[in-house]
């Protein structure tokens, strides 16, 4: 039982890592799946495999190597030499991926809270920065709790999704986009949040270095990415094309679900942009302090203002022209991923 509660953990981590401030607003699913129509669909069930294969990889790898950063997994895969360039580039990408989920606490604010933009970066900033002096043990409490719920909202939003007039237009959405970019989509997406969350599921690995929940959390984790993420196709494929007006298209339609599911599920939205934060911060911290001597309260500080003078740009901006182009920078990263086969054979779940 015990091995099981720690493979739950392992999932929920995976799942909250995975799920930021793209994906739980909707932009992430409307980017990468849902503008291509009826493809959508297929292209999720491609992410999930990937998602449970390699995720389970770079677990096992870490505890294999027994790794404690992403630089030590780069060096792993690329050589001493070139796994260090590798991971100077990871830096500067986890930098901008942590801004858009800063960016994506703020649009939460001002979209859904009327708080205002600048109150959702600074509020969340300073959350952040005292959660993280916790370390991982806070990062797996924060995501038992978080992400379960999360599951249990979007199957409520799905359900009335299925319930209205658009039920099955994700079956005969059309799209203008190429068969090229529709197939692309689901590796760029796939490569772009796996080497993201080197950052913490390679500590992890180290960290509980038990094989069997290893693969089994990565299992469990990846399925459950990928149901959550045919459930947010499915919800803004039956509100397509209007969903489009959203920065966070999910928030949108759980308004009209009624007030009191649109602010339960606006502040889990926001928690799962916090957890995501929270976790990648935690490992970029951890790599920054291999190069540069300071504490980790003036790391995570520096990360932080840095994110916030990023998040002046906004949101959708961010999220539309980075990611795409994050996940065309770590295809190479994907690759060599599923071709290291340097592990012993591991025991079966």
């Amino acid at each position: 039982m015990k091995r099981w509660g720690l493979s739950l953990q392992i999932a929920f981590t995976f799942i909250g890592t995975v799920v930021g401030a793209g994906f739980a607003t909707g932009r992430e699913v409307m980017q990468f799946f849902t503008r291509f129509g009826h493809w959508g669909a297929l292209m999720i069930l491609v992410s999930t495999a990937l998602f449970v294969w390699l995720g389970s990889k770079m677990m096992l790898t870490a505890a294999e190597i027994k790794a404690k950063s992403f630089e030590d997994m780069n060096r792993h895969l690329f050589g001493d030499r070139a796994g260090a360039w590798v991971s100077h580039l990871m830096l500067i990408v986890m930098l901008g991926v942590n801004s858009v989920m800063l960016a994506g606490a703020g649009s939460v604010f001002s979209e859904h809270l009327n708080l205002g933009y600048q109150t959702g970066l600074l509020v969340t900033m300073f959350a952040c920065f005292f959660l993280l002096r916790k370390g991982m043990s806070a990062i797996l409490t924060i995501n038992s709790i978080v992400v379960p719920l999360m599951m249990i909202f979007t199957s409520l939003l799905v359900a009335h999704a299925l319930n209205g007039p658009g039920a099955d237009r994700w079956l005969t959405l059309q799209t203008d986009a190429s068969p090229w970019a529709a197939w692309m989509s689901p590796l760029l997406y796939a490569a772009f949040n796996l080497s993201m969350s080197q950052a913490v599921l390679v500590p992890l690995g180290h960290a509980i270095s038990d094989p069997v929940a290893l693969k089994r959390g990565a299992w469990l984790g990846g399925i459950g990415i990928g149901a959550m993420l045919l459930a947010g196709h499915l919800t803004l494929s039956s509100q397509m094309p209007g969903v489009l007006q959203y920065d966070i298209p999910m928030g949108g339609i759980a308004r009209e679900v009624g007030a009191l599911i649109h602010w339960i599920f606006v502040l889990l939205i926001f928690m799962e942009i916090f957890t995501t934060l929270v976790a990648d911060i935690y490992g970029l911290t951890l790599q920054l302090q291999e190069r540069i001597h300071l504490s980790k309260m003036w790391l995570t500080l520096g990360v932080l203002l840095f994110c916030y003078t990023a998040g002046q740009f906004g949101f959708g901006p961010l999220l539309t022209t980075l990611y795409p182009m994050f996940g065309m920078l770590s295809l190479g990263w994907l690759l060599l991923m599923g071709k290291d086969n340097r592990l012993r054979p591991r025991p079966p779940l």
